[in-house]
């Protein structure tokens, strides 16, 4: 590419809208041909503030395509299951700040399964994202729990994977007999989706409510 030495300054409003609509210094030197150094001049020369690098990473994550899509969810039925599963991540959910997408923890097997037909019926998903993992004492069989779990899903051998072993240091501790699964879908606006929807849920069944009287 040839690059260009100076923008007139007749052009430097349309720089600084490219770099506040959320471009890149680089990107936005790219896009008009020019070295960094010629876009970096011009916003300080503008007065035009540099974005931190949180403001940067979030711009960045906001840019991005979501990996899922929603479905249509017209009927009672949907709406029930939308319900259903807020609800049980809400619950059973990880909900950290930290984290990078859904994870959904669980040993009872309906409890799953319905986690489960709530995210397929909600979304369209990408399955390179989607995967399941078990946690099991060492006395328990991996592959015996897998095939169980595969089974009351409906999904393949191979979403599994990152399955995790615990000693067992109390042999007469009651254990879960099917293990804990684990539903994991790595897209964080995908858990943003999830915690929006429990927030309409608790605004619509939680304000003004609840209240504790102290006297």
């Amino acid at each position: 590419m040839v690059r260009i030495l100076a923008i007139p300054r007749t052009k430097w409003n349309g720089i600084i809208g490219q770099y506040k609509s959320g471009l890149s210094m680089q990107q936005v030197a790219d896009k008009n041909g020019v070295s960094i150094d010629v876009i970096t001049y011009i916003l300080r020369k503008s007065k035009v503030p540099r974005r931190s690098f949180i403001d940067a990473n979030r711009i960045a994550f906001e840019s991005k395509k979501p990996s899922f899509a929603l479905r249509n969810q017209n009927s009672d039925s949907s709406k029930e299951l939308d319900l259903i599963g807020a609800m049980l991540y809400w619950a059973e959910g990880y909900k950290r700040n930290t984290a990078s997408g859904i994870d959904f923890a669980n040993s009872d097997p309906d409890m799953a399964l319905l986690f489960w037909r709530f995210l397929k019926h909600r979304y369209k998903l990408d399955l390179k994202r989607l995967y399941f993992s078990v946690y099991h004492y060492d006395d328990q069989h991996l592959s015996a729990l897998v095939k169980f779990w595969k089974h009351k899903l409906g999904i393949s051998e191979e979403l599994f994977r990152h399955s995790y072993m615990k000693g067992n240091s109390n042999p007469n501790a009651r254990k879960l007999p099917y293990g804990v699964l684990h539903i994991r879908y790595m897209d964080k606006k995908l858990l943003r989706d999830v915690l929006t929807l429990i927030e309409s849920y608790k605004l619509r069944f939680c304000v003004g409510g609840g209240v504790v009287n102290r006297n």
